[in-house]
């Protein structure tokens, strides 16, 4: 069964946010610190600071209760989305999947421009915001992409498209796997191309560059990574327990993850870390770290990349070419890891092409 759902956060929620926004205990920090040894203590406090006094979570609920939300509970697991019908009654549908530490708020500025020539579709990944907590172990990109078939299913669309950037896109080439016979093409602006020594494909200096890169993030995991792969529960007890924490644990990446010329501005940042926030679920979201496997998912469908310049890493299209069916390919010279949030023109117009243009 499908339900509407509404945003409604009880006040009391909001009130023990604000106490505990009001009583942190900072740590010291060494003098001309910047970012060498993390998120900077005055920017941190800066933010803190707005979010107490100057952030109003219930503009925002209002603001997002304009569009059409749902719940369903497929596979055991409560499955919240947004659904927005284009004006054109044949148009092909599109899901768009969000990755970490977004959510289905990455999608807003999309959603007018893709609407016009889409249904959309914009669920939470189980686990993450509205969706809630999962509650078994087992839920990794596949078994996500089986509920998104099924979700797909349940709303009447026979074909439809994916787009997804982060762990969107690994949910998203799933898809593609999952039900190849519904899924018309898959198009995605995150897709890791690992070097291969057994590769003989030539490579150009800008490819080498690129895979260089690459090696580098291989061989220094990122903290945050290591930690939500290993001990999410351990790592979820201070977020769950800490606003501040969990604060900085996300506006971490959005500082580093985005390009300089196109940041996404705090009132957007802190709705996103208010929304881990108030579900809880900041341990939830970080076990899909644990439970998805590295390397990518198969995908037997045609699939289109979006490559921004500021991403964490940029593809290599030769290397994706030998294993994708790969019909679409854009550069673009800006933008970085929240391309929707960042660049939404770019990428909605990307995705626009990819699917219009290079797929029945």
């Amino acid at each position: 069964m499908i339900k509407p759902f509404r945003i409604d956060v009880p006040q009391a929620d909001l009130d023990d946010l604000t106490d505990r926004l009001s009583r942190t205990r900072w740590p010291n920090e060494v003098l001309d610190a910047g970012w060498d040894y993390g998120f900077p203590l005055t920017r941190l406090k800066e933010l803190v600071e707005h979010w107490r006094t100057g952030y109003d979570w219930r503009a925002h609920e209002t603001t997002l209760n304009e569009l059409a939300h749902f719940t369903t509970e497929i596979d055991g697991q409560n499955i919240h989305f947004v659904h927005v019908r284009s004006p054109k009654p044949d148009a092909l549908a599109l899901i768009l999947t969000h990755g970490w530490p977004g959510s289905f708020l990455e999608f807003l500025d999309v959603i007018e421009p893709l609407s016009r020539d889409f249904h959309l579709v914009i669920p939470s990944i189980p686990g993450f915001g509205f969706s809630g907590p999962t509650h078994e172990r087992g839920w990794d990109v596949v078994r996500v992409a089986r509920a998104w078939a099924e979700l797909m299913r349940r709303l009447g669309y026979e074909r439809y498209g994916a787009h997804g950037g982060d762990f969107g896109s690994g949910i998203s080439m799933a898809l593609g796997a999952v039900a190849p016979e519904r899924v018309v093409g898959v198009h995605v602006n995150y897709l890791p191309t690992r070097p291969d020594p057994e590769t003989d494909v030539a490579l150009s200096a800008t490819d080498e560059a690129r895979l260089d890169k690459i090696r580098h993030l291989m061989a220094n995991r990122p903290p945050y990574q290591a930690l939500q792969a290993t001990t999410p529960q351990t790592i979820g007890y201070a977020l769950t327990d800490s606003p501040v924490g969990q604060l900085a644990w996300i506006a971490e990446r959005f500082a580093h993850w985005t390009d300089p010329r196109s940041p996404v501005d705090d009132e957007r940042i802190l709705t996103d870390v208010s929304l881990y926030w108030l579900t809880a679920t900041a341990a939830s979201s970080a076990r899909l770290s644990r439970e998805t496997p590295r390397g990518g998912a198969p995908c037997p469908v045609p699939v289109g990349v979006a490559v921004f310049a500021y991403d964490i890493t940029q593809s290599v299209r030769p290397l994706a070419e030998r294993l994708y069916d790969i019909r679409h390919w854009s550069e673009f010279e800006r933008g970085g890891h929240f391309a929707a949030m960042e660049v939404p023109t770019l990428l909605a117009d990307d995705v626009r092409d990819f699917f219009l243009a290079h797929v029945g």
